[in-house]
């Protein structure tokens, strides 16, 4: 084991599963303590059994979206010295519809929990983490924070405002210790997209074979990333010698967004 990261404390929000989840593993394979936050206790209980060692990982129950259960869950683990070093607001939520068929429900819903979320997340961490040698913040945001994409109006709404919200604060605490930035993965291969490429054979009366090929066709290297290579871009963000990354929507995608 690495200890490149031995004697930080990292909180990952929707920590129990997918991107999480690989996250959480990569920081405790450079030596980090994790924090894994999330709103059903069985899977944090069993994610944090599968990192399988106790002393350094734990789970706490908390709907990112809840401004009083997240300046709990902060107040909490700073009575207790254990304030994080490193948050990675992973926490998110998409749902597939047509701008006319979008409610006002799933509207808010869906920035409440990306937007929202990372916003009280991050409030809540940097007075401590101002206090500590060293600083990250890392929003999982998505290429829909760079790009638009159709039948996902309030997702690339939000996951913009993550990206906005990354390069303001990184920015204001730029003279701190504390450095803030935005991974914006492509499809991945997720829950997330699985539910996506459901709903798109659903709505289109394609095989889910085909709706796949669809996803697939907008990166061009025709795959899907994995939760491990975002793992892989965020620990590196983390280390000591990325100091210097700041407000950064770095975008893992095979080349799907590109400028120039």
């Amino acid at each position: 084991m690495s200890t490149a990261l031995a004697g930080l404390r990292a909180v990952i929000t929707g920590g129990s599963g997918g991107i999480g989840f690989a996250i959480a593993q990569r920081l405790s394979a450079l030596g980090a303590s994790t924090v894994l936050v999330g709103r059903n206790a069985a899977m944090l209980d069993a994610a944090v059994d599968k990192l399988g060692d106790a002393r350094r990982h734990e789970a706490m129950v908390c709907d990112v979206g809840d401004s009083d259960a997240v300046a709990s869950v902060f107040r909490k683990l700073a009575d207790a010295g254990r304030s994080p070093h490193i948050l990675i607001n992973n926490a998110g939520r998409a749902q597939s519809a047509s701008l006319s068929a979008l409610s006002d429900d799933a509207w808010h819903e869906t920035l409440r929990v990306n937007l929202t979320g990372t916003f009280l997340c991050t409030r809540a961490a940097v007075p401590a983490m101002l206090e500590l040698p060293t600083g990250r913040i890392v929003n999982i945001a998505s290429t829909a924070g760079l790009i638009g994409y159709p039948h996902v109006a309030a997702y690339c709404a939000a996951k913009h405002g993550v990206v906005g919200l990354t390069r303001a604060l990184a920015l204001e605490l730029a003279r701190s210790t504390i450095t803030v930035n935005a991974v914006c993965p492509g499809y991945t291969d997720t829950v997330i997209v699985t539910d996506a490429i459901a709903s798109i054979a659903h709505g289109t009366g394609r095989t889910e074979s085909e709706a796949r090929e669809t996803l697939l066709r907008r990166n061009p290297q025709r795959r899907l990333v994995t939760p491990e290579e975002v793992a892989a871009t965020v620990a590196w963000l983390c280390l000591p010698e990325s100091q210097s990354i700041n407000g950064q929507a770095i975008s893992l995608s095979g080349g799907e967004v590109m400028t120039g």
